[in-house]
């Protein structure tokens, strides 16, 4: 019997098919992305790697973050939700509005959270149950809900002074040497990602993204399933707003302002399809650390506040013109 190379060429084959599995990870992709761009920066500031911008960019990022991971729920759904800055300002305004007025600051806290689920459960049957267009339904949900913010302050944002240092020990606080937003964060992120990758609603969801119609036929109560999905989403912006009240002790009517399009473009550089059907938490979380090392940067760099929005656009614009190359590529 001839000796053949047939199993060097088998293990060859097998290696090449590795290679490709772990490219095509976006998770990997990103880190990647990010310890290069981490690199450049260490050589053009000095400051880049230093202990204490290192906690800045990480505090920076917690409420994208948080934000982010309700918006790759309502992504991979095939939906989306443009209200999310304007409920995280709400829920701020709310709490602190009613801490101002004399109620206990986690009751208030409690209040704000229910704002913003009483939004979240309206986007919900309005998308789910009436059938309105995801884009349509948030945009006049973030006017409505940006209006409300308006109204109770006045437009003026609200200084909240004497509430309890066990709320301001949320956003301010230290535990075990490390800040308890990034705590916080860390919990939010591994529960999520437990639900995504464990839950049968969360198969459910992905289900919906990948093809509405065939999951409504297999049995998938299609509307319960948005109006659950959009009720998370406007939790954990009632969350970051509330924590961002907590962390600057101010109820400003535009905290969340422009944090739909950070949200967004961390989910989509994370692996989220403006199509539905793909997304992941952790691609959410590194998106989101990924734009807020751009953003540290730019001030790093001392390039103008005013040039991040400009940048987070084009940030945008490439992420999602990369998905749809990329899914072009995969449908040809």
């Amino acid at each position: 019997m001839q000796p053949t190379d047939t199993a060097p060429a088998n293990i060859q084959n097998e290696r090449e098919s590795w290679l490709r599995k772990v490219t095509r990870i976006r998770e990997l992709t990103i880190v990647l992305v990010i310890i290069v761009l981490c690199i450049i920066l260490s050589f053009l500031s000095s400051s880049f790697l230093s202990v204490d911008n290192i906690v800045t960019t990480i505090l920076s990022i917690v409420m994208t973050a948080i934000v982010s991971v309700g918006m790759t729920v309502a992504l991979v759904s095939g939906g989306f939700d443009l209200s999310v800055g304007s409920v995280m300002s709400m829920a701020g305004v709310v709490t602190g509005s009613l801490a101002l007025n004399g109620m206990n600051v986690w009751l208030a806290a409690v209040f704000g959270l229910l704002a913003s689920l009483c939004s979240g459960l309206i986007t919900g049957l309005f998308i789910g149950k009436v059938k309105i267009n995801p884009f349509i339904m948030t945009l006049g949900m973030q006017g409505v809900v940006q209006g409300v913010a308006y109204v109770v302050t006045q437009g003026a944002p609200l200084s909240v002074t004497g509430v309890p240092k066990s709320f301001l020990y949320l956003g301010q606080g230290n535990l075990l040497g490390i800040p308890v937003l990034i705590w916080i964060l860390a919990v939010v992120v591994v529960v999520s990602d437990f639900i995504m990758r464990r839950a049968v609603v969360a198969r459910k969801v992905y289900y919906i993204g990948s093809n509405e119609a065939a999951a409504y036929l297999s049995g998938i109560r299609v509307s319960k399933v948005k109006v659950w999905i959009y009720i998370f989403t406007a939790l954990l912006a009632g969350i970051a707003g509330i924590l961002t009240l907590s962390r600057f002790s101010v109820a400003a009517p535009t905290a969340g302002q422009g944090m739909e399009l950070q949200a967004i473009a961390a989910c989509i550089i994370g692996g989220a399809s403006l199509t539905g059907g793909e997304g992941t938490v952790l691609g959410a979380l590194l998106g989101s650390v990924l734009v807020g090392i751009v953003n540290d940067a730019l001030v790093l760099l001392n390039v103008s506040v005013y040039w991040q929005s400009l940048v987070t656009g084009f940030v945008l614009i490439a992420a999602v013109t990369l998905d749809v190359l990329t899914h072009r590529k995969k449908t040809s």
